[in-house]
C-alpha cells in the first residue's frame, strides 16, 4: 500500500494551536502520516541567510522566521502525543543535528532528508545511527548526488525510500518527472514515491498508477492562508479526495481482470444490450427475407445482431409483426 504523508511543513505559523488543528484535519481526511519541519534557528541559519521568497512583513529575516516557527521539545512531544493518539504516524523533517537529537528523544518513525540536506553526509550519518527508516527526497540533486546519498543510507543497512521531487514552488505539470520514478526504482532498487508540490491532486493520482509506495504531500487548511507553501500545498479537504483516489487506484492496480471472466460474470447483462434482429414491417410467412424487411434493435434475446447476413434470403415460416424479434425456428 501507498503511505499517504501530509506535511504541514510551516503552514502552523508557529502557532501550537494550528499545529495542533492540522493533526485532527489531517487524521479526519484519512491520510497514513502527519510531517512537520523541526527548525532551530541558532542551529541552521545564519542571520544572514537569504530569503527564497520574501513574504513576510512580520519577520525582518529568515533567520527570524525559523525563530518564530521553533516550538520546545514540550510541544513536540504533545504533537507526537496527539498524532499517535489518533493512529497518524509522526515524522518531522530535522535540518540540524540538534534537531535530530530533539526528535530522537520526541520519536519519530523514520527520518525525511529534505532535498536541500541531500549531500549533508554528518545529517545523513547522525539519522542513519538510529536505524529507523529514511525517505530521500530528491528535488535539488542530479542523479550523481543522489547515488552518493543512497549508497551512504544503503551502507547503514536502513529501509530506504527515494522520492522523486522538483523543488518549484508549485511545481507545473511539466517539470513534476514522473518519468523519474521508474528510473528511480531501476536504479536503486527501493522502494519509490513522490513528494509533490504541485498544489493538486492530480500529480499524486498519476504517482499512484505507478505504484509508488510513498506519497508526500503539503497541505493548508485553506488556500487563503498566510504562507510561503501555499500555493504548492492541497487542503485538507482535496486530501480526502487524493487519499479515496489512491485507494481506488491502488485496488485497480491489484485485482487485474480477465476479459473472458468479466465477459461471463456479466453474461446476464448481455441480453439487455446486445440487440437482436427484428421485423422492420409486418412480414407474411413463405417471405423470402431482403436487408430491407430486417433492422436490429434491444433486446438481445433472439438471433444476435451479427447474423443479420445469414438471415438474408432465408425463407419465413410465419408471420410476423413490426418489431417481433426473430428466432431460429421462424425461418427456413
Amino acid at each position: 500500500m501507498c503511505l499517504i504523508i501530509a506535511e504541514v511543513a510551516q503552514a502552523h505559523e508557529g502557532s501550537l494551536g494550528f499545529a495542533h488543528a492540522y493533526i485532527d484535519a489531517i487524521a479526519g481526511a484519512g491520510a497514513d502520516a502527519v510531517k512537520f519541519q523541526t527548525h532551530i534557528a541558532a542551529a541552521e541559519s545564519t542571520p544572514s541567510e537569504p530569503w527564497r521568497i520574501k513574504f513576510s512583513t512580520q519577520d525582518t529575516s529568515r533567520y527570524d522566521y525559523w525563530k518564530r516557527m521553533e516550538f520546545t521539545a514540550e510541544q513536540w512531544a504533545g504533537l507526537k502525543r496527539h498524532a499517535d493518539e489518533l493512529g497518524l504516524l509522526f515524522y518531522s523533517s530535522a535540518f540540524s543535528i540538534e534537531a535530530i537529537e530533539l526528535l530522537k528523544h520526541v520519536g519519530v518513525a523514520g527520518w525525511k532528508i529534505a532535498s536541500g540536506e541531500a549531500s549533508n553526509t554528518p545529517l545523513i550519518e547522525c539519522m542513519a545511527d538510529t536505524g529507523l527508516p529514511f525517505f530521500l527526497s530528491t528535488g535539488m540533486s542530479p542523479l550523481d548526488e543522489i547515488d552518493t546519498a543512497v549508497e551512504l543510507v544503503g551502507s547503514y543497512n536502513v529501509p530506504l525510500t527515494v522520492l522523486q521531487c522538483t523543488s518549484m514552488y508549485p511545481t507545473p505539470p511539466e517539470k513534476l518527472g514522473l518519468n523519474m520514478i521508474p528510473l528511480l526504482r531501476e536504479r536503486y532498487r527501493t522502494s519509490v514515491g513522490l513528494s509533490d508540490h504541485s498544489g493538486t491532486i492530480y500529480a499524486g493520482l498519476a504517482a499512484a498508477t505507478l505504484g509508488i509506495e510513498v506519497l508526500e504531500v503539503h497541505v493548508t487548511l485553506s488556500r487563503e492562508m498566510f504562507g510561503p507553501d501555499v500555493p504548492a500545498s492541497i487542503t485538507t479537504a482535496e486530501l480526502r479526495q487524493l487519499v479515496d483516489g489512491v485507494g481506488f487506484i491502488e485496488k485497480a492496480r491489484n485485482n487485474p481482470v480477465d476479459k473472458d471472466e468479466i465477459a461471463e460474470e456479466l453474461s446476464s447483462m448481455r441480453s439487455l444490450f446486445m440487440k437482436s434482429v427484428v421485423a422492420r414491417q409486418n412480414l407474411p410467412p413463405g417471405i423470402v427475407l431482403e436487408e430491407h424487411h430486417l433492422t436490429l434493435k434491444k433486446p438481445g434475446t433472439g438471433i444476435p445482431a451479427q447474423r443479420l447476413s445469414e438471415i438474408v434470403g432465408r425463407r419465413l415460416l410465419r408471420s410476423v409483426q413490426a418489431d417481433e424479434l426473430l428466432h431460429d425456428s421462424d425461418l427456413v
